[in-house]
């Protein structure tokens, strides 16, 4: 039916397309197919070999379907005595839109409506197959570039470190030696002055914690270990001071890993399931005194993973680590891994 409608419109019933019409067509879609599969990896980013074949191939029918309906308006018009030029141009412009022109212009002007109505029909069920197969495509397969580029751009460059401390000023130290001491002196004093050691009176003899007068029995200048020394010594030395429990460890080398009592499993991104993204997120946290999470950064992993690993890890509940009988806070590290299962 379709030969009888589209492809034979004379009256001597000749086909319109000639083998080298098809043979235009079938070149533009090859020639469309190979630009697409070597284009279109440099132009889109982590896109999968199979969405590229496919897109080429779809490039490639449908320009080769257009280069076929530009044959056909221009042999089809040079028949019937139309202006080839100008109808060669509206469907060039208007696509599918000027072929259904044409065809209606044609149809009236013959009075043949058979050979506009059926390939119309052709065409509109073409389009509605073609949209239920490309839909899954589209929206499945196709990664967001924009979206894509926010989760991948370089993160802020860190602080520098702050300037080192002022060098303090050298100490200069003069070493006596004994040429120094031995040296005799330039000058000579007229007087010089007697220092005369004065002792001291009998009263000042004593021990530390003595007692006025002394104790009858007692010796000159005290005994160590006597009565009051004795007692003295006999005092129990005070308990040392409490060493203060430090307000946050780190975990590592005798400190064990904090125990989890709730762990929610973080959710795979549906971006990086489609792109096949897998590996390990981490994170440094600071587990607070009632085991809650706090000041949780990224260490490493990839950037569509990150988000879903921050959102699972701030959920997350350990038991308070205790030391000395004490909540403190804890410094560790925490990964989380994602891995696809096929």
């Amino acid at each position: 039916m379709f030969e009888n409608t589209l492809l034979e419109s004379s009256p001597s019933a000749a086909p319109v397309l000639k083998p080298w019409h098809w043979l235009l067509s079938i070149a533009m879609c090859v020639l469309v197919f190979l630009a697409g599969f070597f284009l279109l990896p440099v132009v889109s980013f982590g896109v999968e070999e199979k969405v590229i074949v496919a897109q080429s191939v779809i490039l490639g029918v449908v320009l080769g379907s257009f280069t076929l309906i530009l044959c056909y308006v221009g042999a089809d018009a040079g028949r019937y005595g139309f202006s080839r030029g100008i109808w060669f141009t509206v469907t060039l412009l208007l696509n599918l839109v000027g072929f259904i022109v044409y065809l209606t212009y044609t149809a009236a002007k013959t009075g043949n409506w058979k050979r506009a109505t059926l390939p119309i029909a052709y065409i509109f069920e073409a389009i509605i197959i073609a949209m239920t197969m490309l839909y899954p495509l589209i929206y499945t397969e196709a990664l967001p570039r924009a979206q894509l580029m926010t989760f991948l751009s370089a993160p802020p460059p860190p602080p520098p470190p702050p300037p080192p401390p002022a060098a303090a000023a050298p100490r200069i130290i003069r070493r006596m030696t004994a040429e120094d001491i031995m040296r005799a002196p330039t000058v000579i004093p007229r007087t010089i002055a007697q220092i005369k050691d004065e002792e001291p009176p009998p009263s000042a003899i004593g021990v530390v914690g003595g007692v006025p007068g002394g104790v009858p029995g007692g010796q000159m200048g005290g005994v160590i270990g006597g009565v009051i020394g004795g007692m003295l010594s006999a005092a129990p030395p005070p308990p040392p001071p409490k060493a203060a429990a430090p307000k946050r460890i780190r975990v590592g080398g005798q400190v064990e890993a904090a125990k989890l009592i709730f762990q929610p499993k973080p959710e795979y991104p549906p971006l990086a399931k489609m792109a096949r993204i897998q590996g390990t997120v981490r994170l440094e946290a600071v587990i607070s005194k009632d085991g809650t999470i706090q000041d949780l950064r990224v260490v490493s992993g990839h950037p569509l993973l990150v988000k879903a690993a921050l959102e699972a890890v701030q959920r997350w509940r350990y038991q308070p680590t205790l030391l000395n009988g004490e909540p403190v806070e804890v410094v560790t590290e925490i990964d989380v891994n994602f891995t696809l299962t096929e």
